[in-house]
C-alpha cells in the first residue's frame, strides 16, 4: 500500500509497525474440533453444505473424509488387518494450532520462516504431494512458505494418495499451505473435505480461480478464517481479478505463468506478460491486499537467471515469488529483498530525519518530495527488520 504523502509520518523508529507485526488474513485459523490421525485413503466423499454448487450426494462408507462429521477416517492397503478404530490417533491431539506451538510442530521448519507472516513471504515453494519423502526437507529449507501440491504435481491416478500423505503430515506436526485442485475438478471437494480437519494446516492455494466466489465458496467449506490464494491462470481469471481480489475470503493472488500462456498464446516475455502482472498488482492494491506473487523461476534456473527473474517481478510491483526447486528459495528471498544500497539510503534518511527532530530548528521540509522519501525509507527499514537484514 502507497503511503499517503499529504499526512505527516509519526515519529520513525527502527523496529516494525503493527502493520509488519500482524497478519491478521494471513493468521491461521482457529481450528475446529480435534480429528484422529489419517488413516491412508479410501474412496472419499463430499460433506454436505448448502453453499456447494453440485447438491448431489453419495452414500458414504467408513472410508472417506467427512465433511459433516470433520474426522479423517479410512485404512490404508497396509493397515486394513490390523488398524482397531481409534487406535491409530494423532499425536497432534490438543486443539491448539501449530501456530500456538511454532510452526513445524515438533522442530520441523525453519526458525527463521517460522516467524515470518505469510503477507511478507516472499519464496512459495510448491512440493508434490504425492512424494512425502520431500515434506521435511522442504519444510527446513530457505522457503519463507511452503505448499503442498494436490493438483499440478499429482496424476488423477494419485489424487487419493497424495491427499492422504498430506493429511498424515498436517496431523503429525508439520505445518503448510496446500494447493488444492480448482473448484471446476472432480477432486475440488475431496480436498476440502479432508483439509478441514488438517491441524497444521496454515491455508489454501486455489488452483484455475476465474470467479470470485469460487474463492469465497472455498473458504465456506474450510475452518472459518482459513486463508484463500486466488490462483489465477487465465484470460478469463486476469480479467476477473479485481473482483477475485475483493472477495470475502481471498488472502492474496498469484500468477500462474505457464497455464496463462497455454491459454492466451503469449511468449514468455516480460512484455509479453506485463499487462496480466500489471492487472493483479492492481487488483491487489484495490482489494487492499498484499502484493501478488508471481509464477517459477525455471527449476534448473542458475542463481543469476533466478535473480533476474525476481528483478521482473520487483519491477511490476509483485512481492512473492512460486518456486519448485528448494535451492533457489534463498535466491528468491534475496532477489526480492530491499538492496543493500536501498538498505543504505533508507538507514541514512531516517537517521537524518532523527537528528532532524531532536534539533531546535525541527525538520526541514526542503519540498513535497520529502515526505513520500521518508515513507519509503521507513518502508524499507520495516522490511529490513522483518527479514533480519539490518548490519551494525
Amino acid at each position: 500500500m502507497e503511503d499517503d504523502p499529504s499526512q505527516t509520518p509519526q515519529v520513525i523508529h527502527m523496529e516494525l509497525n503493527d502493520e509488519h507485526n500482524t497478519d491478521p488474513q494471513g493468521s491461521t485459523p482457529a481450528p475446529g474440533p480435534s480429528a484422529p490421525g489419517p488413516s491412508a485413503p479410501g474412496p472419499s466423499a463430499p460433506g454436505p453444505s448448502s453453499t456447494e454448487p453440485d447438491s448431489a450426494s453419495a452414500d458414504r462408507g467408513p472410508e472417506h473424509v467427512a465433511h459433516a462429521g470433520r474426522e479423517w477416517r479410512g485404512s490404508s492397503p497396509e493397515e486394513a488387518e490390523t488398524e482397531r478404530p481409534g487406535a491409530h490417533s494423532s499425536p497432534m491431539t490438543s486443539h491448539r494450532h501449530p501456530r500456538d506451538r511454532g510452526d513445524g510442530g515438533e522442530g520441523i521448519r525453519n526458525e527463521r520462516a517460522a516467524k515470518l507472516p505469510a503477507n511478507l513471504s516472499r519464496s512459495w515453494l510448491l512440493v508434490n504431494a504425492s512424494k512425502p519423502e520431500l515434506f521435511e526437507d522442504a519444510l527446513r529449507s530457505e522457503a519463507d512458505s511452503v505448499i503442498f501440491d494436490l493438483e499440478a504435481a499429482v496424476a488423477d491416478d494419485l489424487k487419493e494418495v497424495a491427499r492422504y500423505n498430506v493429511m498424515r503430515a498436517l496431523s503429525s506436526g508439520m505445518s503448510a499451505w496446500v494447493r488444492i485442485n480448482a473448484m471446476t475438478s472432480p477432486h475440488w471437494k475431496d480436498d476440502v473435505s479432508a483439509l478441514v480437519t488438517a491441524t497444521g494446516l496454515r491455508g489454501v492455494m486455489l488452483a484455475e480461480t476465474e470467479k470470485p466466489d469460487q474463492v469465497t465458496l472455498t473458504a465456506m467449506q474450510l475452518r472459518a478464517g482459513t486463508p484463500v490464494i486466488a490462483l489465477v491462470e487465465s484470460a478469463i481469471g486476469i480479467e476477473n481479478a479485481t473482483a477475485i481480489a475483493s472477495a470475502p475470503g481471498t488472502f492474496r493472488l498469484a500468477f500462474g505463468v505457464n497455464d496463462f500462456r497455454k491459454d492466451t498464446g503469449v511468449t514468455e516475455d516480460p512484455m509479453a506478460l506485463a499487462y496480466a502482472r500489471g492487472k493483479l498488482v492492481v487488483a491487489s492494491r484495490v482489494g487492499k491486499l498484499p502484493g501478488p506473487i508471481d509464477g517459477p523461476p525455471g527449476p534448473t534456473d542458475e542463481w543469476e537467471d533466478v535473480l533476474e527473474a525476481c528483478e521482473i517481478t520487483q519491477r511490476m510491483g509483485m512481492t512473492g515469488k512460486l518456486c519448485l526447486n528448494p535451492d533457489q528459495a534463498d535466491d528468491i528471498n534475496k532477489g526480492l529483498s530491499p538492496s543493500v544500497e536501498e538498505l543504505g539510503w533508507a538507514r541514512e534518511m531516517i537517521e537524518r530525519h532523527a537528528l532532524s527532530l531532536s534539533s531546535k530548528k525541527g525538520v526541514n521540509i526542503a519540498d513535497g518530495s520529502y515526505l513520500p522519501r521518508l515513507a519509503r525509507a521507513q518502508k524499507i527499514a520495516n522490511l529490513a527488520e522483518t527479514y533480519g537484514l539490518w548490519r551494525n
